[in-house]
C-alpha cells in the first residue's frame, strides 16, 4: 500500500515534484499535469516517478457525463477520454470520475440517479469512453458515491459485469458509501465486504473520515481521518491484502497542516495493526 496526497509546495519540474513528495513521505501521488500538458513533459514526469519509485495513483476526470444538458454531457465525455489517455501515457493506476448526475449539480442527488435507465446509460457511457481511448496500461474507474451508482459493493460488481471491459476497474472511497446510521455504525463490515467482492479490481482509494451529528434527522459530514467513525484498522488491514502498490490518497482537507495530521493518524494506525505504508 502507498500513502499519498496533494503537493502544496510549488514545483516547476519533475525533480522538484519528486523532492516535495519525498519531504511529505509519500509513496503515491496525484497526477501532476493535466491533459493539456506537452507530451514530452508528461513523459518526463512519468520517468521521474518510475525512477523515484513513486506510484501515480489517479488522474481525475471530474465532470458530468450524465448531465441532462447535451452540451455539458458531451464535453464531460470528451474530458473523460482526454484524461484517460493522459493516465495511460503517464502510467497512472487509473483515471477516476464519478458517474455524474441526472440533475444540474454534477455531483448531487437526483430522483433519476439510481434508476435502471441511469444504470444502462452509465454502462453505455463508460464503454464509449474506454473504447474510444483503448488504454493498455491504465484503467477507467468510478468513485463510489452515496446517491449515484456505484453506491455499494454489489452495485459496483454489477457495473463491472455489465460494462464488460478489461480496462474498467474499481475505485474505493468507503466514506462515500456511508449514507445511513446503519452503515455508519458498521464501517468495518462495509469495508470488508467491499474488499472481499472487489479487491482484485481496486486501483486506487481515498482517505478521509465521517462523523454523524446527534441532531435530527440524519446529518453526516466528512472530517479529517481520525476525527470520525471510519474503521481505519479494518481499512488498512484489508488494503494490505491487496496489490502492494494500491494507493491510499488523502483528500478534501483545507490546509497542508490538516493533511499532515491526517497522514500522522493513518501512519499511527498502520503501526498499531502491523501494516507497512
Amino acid at each position: 500500500m502507498r500513502l499519498g496526497g496533494p503537493v502544496f509546495e510549488a514545483y516547476s519540474d519533475p525533480e522538484a515534484w519528486i523532492a516535495a513528495l519525498r519531504d511529505l513521505g509519500y509513496g503515491a501521488a496525484y497526477c501532476p499535469v493535466d491533459s493539456g500538458a506537452p507530451r514530452d513533459l508528461v513523459d518526463a514526469y512519468a520517468h521521474a516517478a518510475e525512477a523515484a519509485n513513486i506510484v501515480i495513483a489517479e488522474v481525475g476526470a471530474w465532470s458530468n457525463p450524465l448531465s441532462p444538458d447535451e452540451e455539458t454531457r458531451l464535453a464531460a465525455i470528451a474530458k473523460c477520454r482526454e484524461q484517460l489517455a493522459l493516465a495511460d501515457r503517464i502510467g497512472a493506476r487509473c483515471c477516476v470520475n464519478i458517474v455524474g448526475s441526472r440533475g444540474q449539480v454534477w455531483d448531487g442527488p437526483h430522483p433519476d440517479n439510481l434508476t435502471d435507465e441511469s444504470f444502462d446509460l452509465i454502462v453505455e457511457t463508460t464503454r464509449g469512453i474506454i473504447d474510444a481511448v483503448k488504454p493498455t496500461r491504465t484503467f477507467y474507474t468510478l468513485e463510489t458515491m452515496p446517491w449515484m451508482y456505484p453506491d455499494s459493493a454489489d452495485s459496483y460488481v454489477r457495473l463491472i459485469q455489465a460494462v464488460d471491459r478489461k480496462q474498467f476497474a474499481a475505485h474505493f472511497d468507503p466514506v462515500n458509501l456511508v449514507c445511513s446510521p446503519q452503515r455508519y455504525f458498521a464501517t468495518g463490515a462495509l469495508i470488508r465486504d467491499f474488499a472481499a467482492k472487489l479487491g482484485p479490481h481496486i486501483r486506487s482509494c481515498h482517505a478521509k473520515d465521517i462523523v454523524l451529528a446527534d441532531r435530527l434527522t440524519v446529518h453526516l459530514d466528512e472530517t479529517r481521518p481520525g476525527l470520525g467513525n471510519l474503521d481505519y484498522r479494518a481499512y488498512l488491514q484489508e488494503l494490505d491484502k491487496l496489490d502492494p502498490d494500491v494507493p491510499l490518497m488523502i483528500e478534501h482537507l483545507p490546509t497542508p497542516e490538516e493533511f499532515a495530521l491526517a497522514a500522522d493518524h493513518i501512519r499511527s494506525v498502520a503501526a498499531e495493526v502491523g501494516v507497512r505504508l
